[in-house]
C-alpha cells in the first residue's frame, strides 16, 4: 500500500518466533529513539505464531501507544509509537 512506504518496517517473514520477538523489541526501542510515530511489522499470515507472538510483545510493550492490524494487508501490524 503506497500510504505506508515511508514508513518503517521489519519483515519477519522467516524467523522463528523467539527470534523475531527480540527483533520487534529492538525495532521498537530504536524508532522510538528517533521519534518515529507510526511503524510496520510485517508478521506474514500462515499460522499465525509470529503474529500472536508480536501482538504479545505491542501489549506489553511501553513504548507502544497502539497497534491495528493493516486492514489492507492482515499479514502486517501497523503500530503508533508513543512520544
Amino acid at each position: 500500500m503506497t500510504i505506508y512506504k515511508n514508513l518503517p518496517t521489519l519483515d519477519l517473514h522467516g524467523e522463528i518466533k523467539d527470534i523475531a520477538v527480540i527483533l520487534v523489541k529492538e525495532f521498537i526501542k530504536d524508532n522510538y529513539k528517533l521519534k518515529n510515530k507510526e511503524i510496520i511489522i510485517i508478521h506474514g499470515i500462515g499460522k499465525q505464531i509470529l503474529k500472536k507472538a508480536v501482538h504479545e510483545e505491542l501489549r506489553k510493550n511501553s513504548f507502544v501507544e497502539d497497534y491495528r492490524l493493516d486492514p489492507f494487508n492482515i499479514g502486517q501490524t501497523i503500530v503508533t509509537l508513543k512520544l
